[in-house]
């Protein structure tokens, strides 16, 4: 199972309560990222915003600065907000990031539970499933031909044009992202991609039958097992001690996860919320470095997905801290999970 991180650079706030500094947490961000590379974490995702606690508003440039400054680590979005950019100008980046990287780019799509880039970029919500379903099927055709002939939608036609620079990779992996919709994620698996699971509320336990939903799909679509992997997305954070992970994790989380959920008619989120998710079965991947490797273990036995992130920086997380968080996922969790999942590889 690959592991690896997450972010979409959650900005840390300034003590006054003031907006912080955008461009020191993406230059943190590549040191996370460096880091991460050097300890032998496989996957590194950087996802799309345009909100102001977010400093990544263009994961393929992001992506292109970490690439100059590493060797082997995976270069994933987490995700493109595909419904509202381009599918072509979404190719022609990631290959360009792909030959960059020397064949490491791979782009994760999804819907967007986020919508302000809608109507940054003229688009509508009313059209929120069909831009999906038409942009997907124009990225996929420019990922599997130099030259498209396509017509659809919210898009002006291509008649046998060709599309450059070509990845490295042939084909460019294309993830599917999800937040348990069960229509997204038969659509994944008819269409072969990959699926990236947000598991960020309740027990990862529940969407067990999503998961044989995604594999049925796939075999009607004729796709083989292998083609298919499954990612899940996870919060977390790891300290040296259990109480350390939830000293420095829960306020910046509880506002985080608060805000957005005020937005969507929610309540605030509890103390009581952020201890269930940390309990037995829970989906947080708060703790020690022993803790979390059990979590993640017990997931995996659950679920069997292929590759597991944790996004470690919700809310906002100084970057010592995080420094630190990494580097104890990568040289403790890390080497724990595969000692014990290596022998059933």
């Amino acid at each position: 199972m690959q592991l690896g991180i997450y972010t979409f650079g959650d900005v840390p706030s300034h003590r006054d309560g003031g907006p912080g500094d955008p461009g020191q947490r993406l230059r943190e961000l590549i040191d996370q990222a460096v880091l991460a590379d050097d300890i032998g974490l496989d996957v590194i995702g950087v996802g799309e915003h345009h909100r102001p606690e977010y400093a990544v508003s263009a994961p393929a440039v992001v992506l292109g600065a970490v690439a100059s400054r590493t060797r082997r680590i995976r270069l994933t979005s987490a995700v493109n907000v595909l419904s509202s950019d381009d599918p072509v100008r979404v190719y022609q980046q990631f290959a360009t990031l792909d030959l960059l990287s020397d064949g490491r780019a791979e782009i994760m799509v999804g819907r967007g539970s986020f919508v302000e880039s809608f109507p940054l970029f003229g688009y509508t919500l009313d059209d929120y499933d069909e831009l999906f379903t038409t942009k997907l099927d124009l990225l996929l055709a420019v990922r599997s031909s130099e030259k498209v002939t396509w017509s659809g939608q919210h898009r002006a036609a291509l008649d046998d044009l060709g599309v450059h620079p070509r990845a490295q990779q042939n084909p460019l992996p294309v993830w599917m992202a999800a937040g348990g919709t069960a229509h997204s994620i038969a659509r994944a698996g008819y269409l072969g991609l990959p699926l990236a699971l947000a598991v960020i509320g309740g027990q990862p336990a529940r969407f067990a039958p999503l998961l044989r939903l995604y594999r049925r799909s796939a075999d009607e679509g004729g796709h083989a097992p292998v083609t298919t992997p499954i990612g899940l997305n996870l919060h977390g954070f790891i300290a040296d001690t259990s109480q350390a992970a939830d000293d420095i994790l829960f306020s910046g989380y509880r506002r985080a996860m608060s805000r957005i959920g005020t937005e969507r008619g929610f309540g605030p989120f509890t103390r009581e919320a952020f201890d269930d998710g940390r309990g037995p079965g829970g989906h947080l991947l708060v703790g020690s470095p022993a803790e979390v490797a059990e979590r993640i273990l017990q997931i995996h036995e659950t679920l069997r997905p292929q590759r597991l992130l944790i996004q470690l920086d919700v809310g906002g997380i100084p970057h010592a801290q995080l420094m630190r968080s990494i580097e104890l996922f990568g040289r403790e969790v890390a080497p724990a999970v595969r000692a014990v999942l290596a022998p059933s590889c």
